[in-house]
């Protein structure tokens, strides 16, 4: 099973890449780099909690999983 501290180190790096990339998509479609970010910010807040708990309900899981 994956531990704890590695689904959040995970989720965290995942969510610095996507913050990015909504910054720029943000400014893209506001052309505000202020609201972009905001925007941008909200939706990696969100996104790093479903990630965490997405990633804990799967590390439950075996199905899929080697034996070995």
């Amino acid at each position: 099973m994956e531990t704890k501290a590695r689904s959040i180190v995970k989720a965290v790096i995942w969510t610095l890449t996507g913050l990015v990339m909504m910054c720029g998509v943000g400014f893209a479609m506001t052309g505000s780099w202020e609201l972009g970010g905001q925007m941008a910010v909200l939706n990696s807040c969100i996104g790093l909690i479903c990630y965490v708990v997405y990633e804990r309900i799967w590390s439950r899981i075996r199905w899929g999983r080697d034996a070995g």
